[in-house]
């Protein structure tokens, strides 16, 4: 699962420039120019791990003197107390690189430590729990390559990936008179070759009606567990379902079990909490200019 790069590093460098390009006059007005020393990057809460790449790629850019040893992978399982990763080499490049290290750190693995808890909630059902396009502007690649290192899956990366009929679509075409089939007939007939065609319904009848139509996948949005199991029962295998809105760690397994084939959930992106990850200076470490 390797991240591209090139947009990764662009990602940086306005994070860094952000943070950074006003100099760091607190450790410019103390720290010695050429003081060194030795830092660790803890665990302090328990959770996923991800973007340990990323905060090791923000510290070369700031100093690529700096020597970032990495003792824990991206989608591992870490605890209190761990070392994720030590920093040695000059203490002011170490200082000027923190926040926007750990800030990546910290919020791609809350992202992957919430995913793995939905997945887990699932084991043992043929279902897939996938993200959303509720990403922060700007982070999504990173937040969507969190999303698969707590396990999940990807749904659409941007517009372009799939033709995915919502309410708002179907208010505008409706208002032309166009009822749901034709409304997907019209997709099915004009979209890229290729590109699945999705349509969100809100009963079972407008379910079927898009199956009717050719859909290939069918959103169930905001249905009760009971609506569902009777949307799968009458689909019957002839589209994917997908399951969505209102579903949290409390009710994803119920719903899960109703049959559905995906569980989209915005909440992986949009609302998940940092994961706690300090970084701390080794004071046995320092060694004076």
């Amino acid at each position: 699962m390797e991240l591209p790069w090139e947009q990764v590093d662009e990602i940086i460098a306005l994070a860094l420039a952000e943070d950074v390009s006003h100099g760091d006059p607190t450790s410019e007005s103390l720290i010695p120019p050429g003081l060194e020393g030795k830092v660790s990057i803890l665990a302090k809460a328990r959770g996923r791990l991800a973007g340990i790449d990323v905060a090791r790629r923000v510290f070369l850019k700031v100093d690529p003197s700096l020597r970032v040893e990495v003792m824990i992978t991206d989608g591992a399982e870490i605890n209190p107390g761990d070392i994720i990763a030590t920093v040695q080499g000059n203490v002011t490049s170490i200082l000027k690189a923190e926040r926007v290290a750990l800030n990546f750190l910290q919020r791609l693995s809350g992202i992957a430590s919430q995913t793995a808890q939905y997945v887990t909630r699932t084991q043992g059902l043929a279902v897939k729990i996938v993200d959303t396009r509720k990403t922060t502007p700007g982070l999504r690649l990173l937040e969507k390559y969190a999303v698969r290192m707590g396990g999940g899956q990807n749904h659409r990366f941007h517009l372009g990936d799939a033709v995915l009929i919502k309410d708002n679509h179907l208010a505008a075409m409706r208002a032309l008179g166009m009822s749901l089939k034709d409304i997907v007939t019209k997709a099915k007939q004009n979209a890229p070759q290729g590109l699945t065609v999705e349509v969100e319904v809100n009963t079972t009848e407008e379910a079927l009606a898009a199956v009717d139509a050719g859909a290939d996948i069918i959103m169930l949005d905001n249905m009760n567990p009971d609506e569902m199991r009777r949307a799968v029962s009458q689909i019957s295998g002839r589209a994917k379902i997908e399951a969505s809105g209102g579903i949290n760690l409390e009710n994803v397994r119920e719903a899960a079990m109703t049959g559905v084939d995906i569980i989209s959930v915005g909440a992986l992106t949009h609302s998940s909490k940092a994961l706690d990850i300090s970084l701390e200076l080794e004071p046995q470490s320092i060694k004076s200019p």
